[in-house]
């Protein structure tokens, strides 16, 4: 097959060769943030995160499958907890620096988790934002977004039927700032990480996750309010009680 379409350009242009590695040194000055906030969004502390006990590891990834069905319970509260902090929680913090559940290129975390949420037990349906600092959602908008989340997802109705849609953008400028152009490499690639936790843990709470890598993108970017451009959604996984 032909090599000319902008995938391979992308994929020749970002390869790393011997000899030829970007050189220079690191601006620590224009290094940005490491975490995404909204200071005026209503906060929602989360269930502590259980880190003992649970099935073992090898279990749950025997168990593993894509779950498209779902039944009409609401999720627990406890258990959303559980999941954020399978995705991108903070284990450890040593030297002022916050370890978490998955690995980033870098040690740069470029991604941030965003919550559709239809039905979980105490927490209103709308969109969210996981404050990974402090184990909280910070609620963006209220309301029903079933629809819209179903459109986005390339009208695939599962995230319309899920209790709760997780939805991935990447801060592009955060692993840029090191990696330069090889840094789209690296953003996918810790979205892979992230989900696959998230999709272990459900299985651990026996719950049902799917992952979703086609969507609309600025249908899901103008879902969550974000621009494209610096902060683009890049992966989705709906996650509920299966049928």
């Amino acid at each position: 097959m032909p090599k000319s379409g902008i995938g391979d350009t992308f994929q020749q242009q970002t390869r790393y060769i011997r000899g030829k590695l970007p050189g220079g040194r690191l601006d620590w000055a224009s290094k940005p943030a490491m975490y995404k906030q909204y200071p005026s969004a209503p906060k929602i502390p989360l269930s502590p995160a259980q880190t003992a006990a649970g099935p073992p590891i090898w279990d749950a990834l025997g168990k593993r499958r894509s779950v498209r069905r779902f039944v009409s319970v609401p999720l627990d509260e406890p258990a959303l907890s559980q999941l954020l902090w399978a995705a991108q929680g903070i284990t450890s913090v040593r030297r002022g620096f916050a370890f978490r559940t998955a690995p980033s290129a870098g040690g740069l975390f470029p991604i941030e988790t965003y919550l559709v949420i239809h039905s979980v037990g105490g927490i209103e349906p709308g969109i969210y934002h996981y404050g990974v600092q402090r184990h909280e959602l910070e609620q963006l908008r209220a309301g029903d977004f079933r629809a819209e989340a179903a459109r986005a997802a390339l009208d695939q109705d599962i995230a319309g039927r899920s209790n709760v849609v997780f939805i991935w953008t990447a801060v592009f400028d955060r692993s840029k700032w090191k990696y330069r152009q090889r840094a789209y490499r690296y953003v996918y690639l810790d979205a892979g990480h992230i989900a696959q936790n998230v999709a272990l843990a459900a299985v651990a709470l026996n719950l049902g996750s799917c992952q979703v890598a086609a969507l609309y993108d600025d249908e899901a970017n103008t879902l969550l309010g974000v621009d494209g451009l610096d902060e683009s959604a890049i992966y989705m996984t709906v996650v509920g009680r299966p049928a």
